[in-house]
């Protein structure tokens, strides 16, 4: 990773990634696919609204995909593409940072 100059794809994936809520939403999906209701419930203090915006914005980035079951009542679930599931090894490497730094930045 040369940090000399900066990188347009970097700043693309941290426009997308560093929005409040967007990484703690794709952590949650990557265990299944989930209903939004269960995406709202993993996430405390997320608005509804935000959440449907952030999900659509996701969409938009080919990151999550949405798929609607015609079933009485309609259901709808939420889960990662390809590009969404290779946010895993971020998402464990940001995960192995927090068990490491965590407790050090609490006490700091």
């Amino acid at each position: 990773m040369n940090c000399d100059t900066p990188c347009p794809k970097y700043e693309n994936a941290m426009r997308v990634l560093g929005k409040k809520w967007t990484c703690l939403i794709l952590r949650c999906l990557l265990a299944e696919p989930r209903r939004f209701t269960e995406i709202s419930g993993y996430i405390y203090g997320l608005s509804d609204r935000l959440l449907s915006q952030r999900l659509q914005e996701l969409e938009e980035e080919g990151i999550v995909q949405r798929q609607v079951f015609d079933r009485r009542p309609v259901v709808v679930e939420y889960s990662l593409t390809p590009k969404g599931a290779a946010f895993r090894k971020v998402a464990e490497a940001i995960q192995v940072w927090a068990d490491e730094w965590a407790e050090a930045s609490a006490t700091a």
